[in-house]
């Protein structure tokens, strides 16, 4: 797999994932001084290439002059959200999100919200790639990502595990008028169908945001970040 812009890669650098080369751009180690210098402390192998070079590799045209080799991404298993812990969990499951672009904006969102993890279905939905890592900025290097054979199957299991399950659409109750400070999961549907019809049965609840103005709705990223920060708020 094939990290690529400056920061996506800075990020990587700061995990324990094995990194089998950087391709960079010649004259990149200059401006890219800290990318250059963490691989060389690491003892990755970094090999210069003139820009169109990075041009041919690069699968989303934005590499900044940097590309990362990697192994395929590493899905962690369910278990690791199941385990209780001495402070309250946080998950988010994504049912449905295809678009590479709401992933990896879901994955920031929940990296930087303090989420334990994101879980996605195997079918009928984006997966982790180099794309999708670029576009989280790294976040998805730094939470654990796990992949389940069904969104349904992963809600039955937490809450078995003591979490509340609430649903992210338009027409539930008030989102801060809930309570978030306990183990919670938030569902966030796909960009048409939004949350499925039997998965909104199995949530606990489903929770909305106030609207005010004339469009009936909020990107899923969106959506998740507004409600993860009541979370955080609540939790404070």
């Amino acid at each position: 797999m094939k990290i690529e812009g400056r920061n996506a890669v800075l990020e990587l650098l700061k995990t324990e994932k094995t990194v089998d080369k950087i391709l960079m751009q010649k004259g990149a180690e200059k401006s890219a001084g800290r990318i250059f210098a963490m691989a060389r402390q690491k003892n990755i192998r970094v090999q210069f290439a003139e820009e169109r070079a990075l041009d041919r590799e690069s699968e989303t045209g934005r590499h900044q002059g940097v590309i990362a080799y990697v192994s395929d991404y590493e899905y962690a298993d369910l278990s690791l959200l199941l385990e209780k812990r001495e402070t309250p969990r946080f998950v988010v499951v994504c049912d449905g999100v295809e678009d590479v672009h709401n992933l990896g904006s879901i994955l920031r969102v929940a990296e930087c919200a303090g989420a334990d993890g994101v879980i996605i279905p195997k079918n009928k939905s984006a997966q982790v790639t180099g794309a999708v890592v670029r576009i989280s900025e790294g976040a998805a290097n730094h939470i654990a990502v796990v992949r389940v054979p069904g969104v349904n199957y992963a809600v039955d299991e937490l809450k078995k595990a003591g979490y509340w399950v609430y649903g992210l659409e338009a027409d539930g109750e008030c989102l801060y008028d809930c309570d978030l400070t306990g183990d919670i999961a938030l569902v966030v549907g796909g960009e048409d169908a939004g949350v499925s019809r039997l998965t909104r049965e199995k949530c606990d609840k489903i929770l909305s945001l106030p609207l005010k103005g004339n469009v009936n709705s909020l990107n899923a990223s969106v959506a998740l970040g507004i409600a993860a920060y009541e979370a955080v708020r609540q939790r404070r």
